[in-house]
């Protein structure tokens, strides 16, 4: 039983052209910030050069003109896994962010270590925060105190988060969830596989 205040998390959001992966949407910012007891160990923050024109401007407020010179997500998407290594994976609603990230490795010839759980903030809050109205980041930061940044920016979106899980972390014993494997237990999502373009790339060696 591996106790919470040994767990190392990977608070992560990205920013994407649409809402769907398999019909073309892709990453164009990532942000992590890998967390433990509290504090912020390490960054990974990056825009990404989508290949594809921009679709969702008014939503996140990237231009075009701002991803000149990122790198594709073939070149570092795959920066997650190692940066990841042995941490936990937490998203808000988590189901689109790893949806999007698994797709764009799968298209790398790459995936996520199959141990590596992923976490949702908004069902940690469901279960913390039940009076709530709203579960949008934005509405729960603001319930607990914690400013939150520029919505639909991806940094400013996993800072947030970072507040957010600290806070989860220390109301989780309240609800009898002291270890990690409760945590997983409780909150966690499924890495969706895609397989096909996994397979295409290994079988070019």
């Amino acid at each position: 039983m591996f106790k919470l205040a040994n767990a190392e998390f990977v608070l992560f959001d990205v920013e994407t052209t649409g809402l769907s992966p398999v019909d073309g949407d892709r990453i164009i910012e990532l942000a992590a910030l890998k967390i433990r007891n509290g504090k912020i160990l390490d960054r990974l923050v990056s825009f990404v050069d989508p290949g594809r024109a921009l679709s969702a401007q008014e939503v996140h407020g990237i231009t075009e003109s701002m991803l000149v010179g990122a790198p594709t997500s073939a070149e570092f998407l795959p920066r997650m896994i190692d940066f990841v290594a042995g941490g936990v994976l937490v998203a808000h609603n988590a189901s689109f962010d790893i949806k999007f990230l698994s797709y764009e490795l799968s298209l790398a010839g790459r995936r996520l270590r199959e141990e590596t759980p992923v976490l949702d903030t908004i069902k940690m809050a469901r279960l913390f925060l039940p009076h709530l109205t709203s579960y949008r980041l934005g509405y729960i930061a603001c319930s607990l105190g914690i400013s939150a940044g520029t919505a639909h920016r991806a940094l400013a979106d996993a800072e947030t988060l970072a507040g957010l899980m600290n806070c989860f972390l220390a109301m989780a014993p309240e609800h009898n969830i002291t270890s990690l494997t409760g945590m997983v237990e409780r909150f966690s999502v499924e890495k969706p596989v895609f397989r096909t373009a996994v397979r295409e790339q290994e079988s070019l060696f």
